[in-house]
Parts: C-alpha cells; sequence; structure tokens
C-alpha cells in the first residue's frame, strides 16, 4: 500500500474542525465528564489522590483529565475500534509538576462506560474504565 494521498486523507471519517473549533465528530454518548472506577496499574484510593480520577471530552475536540496527580489535556480525534466509533488522543500534561505526554483512546460500551486506554511517552501504560458523573441533587 502506498502513502496515503491528500485526497484519501480528507476523505477519510475524521473529524471536521471549522473556524469555530466546533467538532462535529463527538458522539454525544461520549462528550461530557467520567468518572474514571478503575485502572490496571493504580487502586481507587490512589486514583482519587488529589480529587476524583475524571476523564472529560469536550465537544470542540478537546478534553482534560486527572489522576492520582497527573492532569493532561486532550487533543481528540474520532476512530474505530473492534467497528466500534473510539475516541483516539494524544495529550500532554504534568505529572507532579513534571512535563509528561502521551496518547490514549477510549471506546463507549454497550453498558454505558467508557474503556479505554492510556499510554506515557516512554513510560507507564495503564487500561482504564469510566462512568458518567453523576450529577448531585
Amino acid at each position: 500500500m502506498g502513502p496515503v494521498t491528500d485526497r484519501q486523507w480528507h476523505d477519510h471519517d475524521y473529524p471536521r474542525r471549522d473556524v469555530g473549533h466546533k467538532w462535529t465528530g463527538m458522539s454525544m454518548t461520549v462528550a461530557g465528564r467520567w468518572r474514571i472506577v478503575a485502572m490496571d496499574l493504580w487502586d481507587r484510593e490512589a486514583i482519587d489522590l488529589v480529587e476524583p480520577g475524571f476523564m472529560e471530552f469536550h465537544s470542540g475536540g478537546t478534553g482534560e483529565f486527572g489522576f492520582i496527580a497527573v492532569r493532561g489535556w486532550m487533543d481528540c480525534r474520532i476512530g474505530i475500534r473492534d467497528g466500534r466509533k473510539c475516541v483516539e488522543f494524544s495529550w500532554e500534561g504534568d505529572d507532579e509538576g513534571d512535563p509528561v505526554n502521551g496518547r490514549g483512546w477510549a471506546v463507549l460500551t454497550e453498558s454505558a462506560t467508557l474503556r479505554g486506554h492510556l499510554f506515557f511517552h516512554l513510560g507507564d501504560d495503564s487500561a482504564f474504565t469510566a462512568e458518567p458523573f453523576e450529577v448531585p441533587s
């Protein structure tokens, strides 16, 4: 297979960004704030060390997350993983004040949870599960 041509790139199912930075590819079922409830490498007490662990996807194709002492800001794209729409992202942030970056993905499961994986560049990586944040009544 040869290199991807400009026409193939633009015809692919990637989100389109306009001048207003509205992201038309974001599924409204994924956009919003999600509570990280489990990670492979860390237990719930560690995940919630500074604040409740979270992933948040904004409608503008960006997002943020926080767990333990890590805070990250994401650049998101819609993709396909195991035949389901997913959000793939690169991210940069800090871990106790030290700069960190990486990549990750998340897919909405049939049980309305997010399942995904977060990678630190040249470092740890962990699967995660997240549920919608409950709005206090």
